[in-house]
């Protein structure tokens, strides 16, 4: 524990993906075995660790607002920044007033090596060269748990697509040594996690000896009293269709639920990003998808005004949308990034055209989830409750469906079988079944 008789205080924020939030996690596990005592970010802190984002140039401007709002209300804090924003921008985080320390993705994990009780009188940056080789990770098992967390088992891309800043940032696709993951995943069900996501960059290229991540799902499914294992967002082209008799096994723990960032229903626009398939692969393979797999929701990721992205372009995504079967999707705006070849390409589309182009497809987006979850009413599927809001208890099917029930029994954690009724907004309305 720190020297003095007062117990620090520390605050994390995380911007951005899943593997950031599993990094967060850890980070704050360490935190905790040092004796700190971790506090809602914004509250008075004698630390504040902001764990960064840099996908996009707004991701940016968040990461640079959040620093901003720690050093305002803590302006005698700690403050080191981590993460993916350092490894692009490091001297620019370091001309902010405040900024304490700067660290780089490589050494993200090791932050609480650098901290001190008392501020630097210069900002120190630590960026090392991000490695290539396999990697564990020390885990102390004193974070806080939630009811779905996030397992790290992999990082970094090799796909060098052209508007994507993340292989920078992230550095080379690299894989988790399956015995320290293995040791994690079964922690955190010993500690009473009842689903697990597995998380990385693109977990579908997870390579460690000869274990892919049909092995991983495997030998997790194995520990006692897991119940659930998500698979989150990874490239279309690295899903393996072994993945697919898992899914469609009620036994199994592995859930009905892929997310398949697509990015364009365009192949002009597809081979301009420099993307592994054509329009017909990706809906060829969501098609086999649902045609072996009872219940698979599947969602994706489009980003619209791509320089050269024209109005037949456009249409082609929308009409992935509306002829192909997904049931979500998570819309973007292209953001250039410098140092990213499309930063340079010609054609940029106009911000107006964008923002109507990114409205149009957020509600085909939302007409889908509301399809599918409407597919749903009528039936009986178990929830995993997470959270109690407004009188809700609200949680997820296998499924991905949102779902709320009123119950006088806490739920905190807890799978039931729930009959669902309703749409109300983003989420469905169910009744404890049974």
């Amino acid at each position: 524990m720190p020297d003095d008789a007062r117990q620090k205080r520390a605050s994390i924020t995380t911007l951005g993906c899943r593997l950031n939030q599993a990094d967060a996690g850890l980070i704050e596990e360490r935190l905790r075995a040092a004796g700190y005592m971790i506090v809602p970010f914004g509250e008075p802190a004698d630390v504040g660790i902001i764990n960064t984002c840099t996908v996009t140039g707004e991701a940016d401007a968040k990461s640079r607002k959040q620093i901003r709002a720690f050093i305002r209300k803590n302006p005698r804090a700690f403050v080191a920044v981590v993460g993916c924003y350092p490894e692009v921008e490091s001297e620019a985080i370091a001309g902010i007033k405040g900024v304490d320390l700067v660290v780089g993705n490589e050494q993200k994990l090791e932050v609480l090596d650098y901290v001190s009780d008392k501020k630097n009188s210069a900002p120190v940056v630590i960026r090392d060269s991000i490695q290539r080789a396999n990697f564990t990770i020390r885990a102390t098992g004193q974070g806080s748990v939630e009811r779905r967390v996030n397992l790290k088992i992999q990082e970094g891309c090799d796909f060098a697509c052209t508007y994507c800043i993340v292989p920078r940032a992230r550095g080379p696709a690299r894989s988790r040594d399956m015995g320290n993951l293995l040791e994690e995943a079964a922690r955190l069900v010993e500690r009473g996690v009842k689903e697990i996501v597995l998380t990385g960059v693109n977990i579908g290229a997870y390579s460690f000896n000869d274990y892919t991540l049909v092995d991983v799902i495997q030998q997790i499914c194995k520990i006692q009293g897991l119940a659930r294992i998500r698979v989150s967002s990874t490239e279309p082209a690295a899903v393996h269709e072994d993945l697919f008799p898992l899914m469609n096994d009620p036994s199994h723990a592995l859930l009905p639920h892929l997310h398949l960032p697509v990015q364009s229903g365009s192949n002009q626009i597809l081979k301009s990003m420099r993307r592994r398939y054509i329009r017909k692969d990706f809906l060829d393979f969501v098609e086999r998808a649902h045609a072996e797999v009872a219940d698979i929701c599947i969602g994706t990721d489009l980003m619209v005004g791509f320089p050269g992205e024209n109005d037949a372009d456009f249409d082609a995504s929308c009409r992935l949308l509306e002829d192909g079967h997904i049931d979500y999707a998570h819309v973007f705006k292209y953001s250039e990034r410098p140092g990213t070849p499309a930063a340079s390409f010609p054609n940029k589309v106009d911000a107006k055209v964008k923002n109507a182009r990114s409205a149009r497809i957020r509600r085909l987006g939302a007409k889908n989830r509301r399809r599918f979850y409407r597919a749903h009413l009528g039936r009986i599927l178990d929830v995993l409750f997470e959270e109690e809001a407004e009188g809700r208890w609200l949680g997820y099917t296998p499924n991905y469906i949102r779902v709320g029930v009123r119950s006088e029994e806490a739920l905190d954690n807890i799978i039931r079988p729930v009959r669902l009724m309703e749409l109300a907004g983003d989420i469905v309305i169910g009744e404890i079944a049974g």
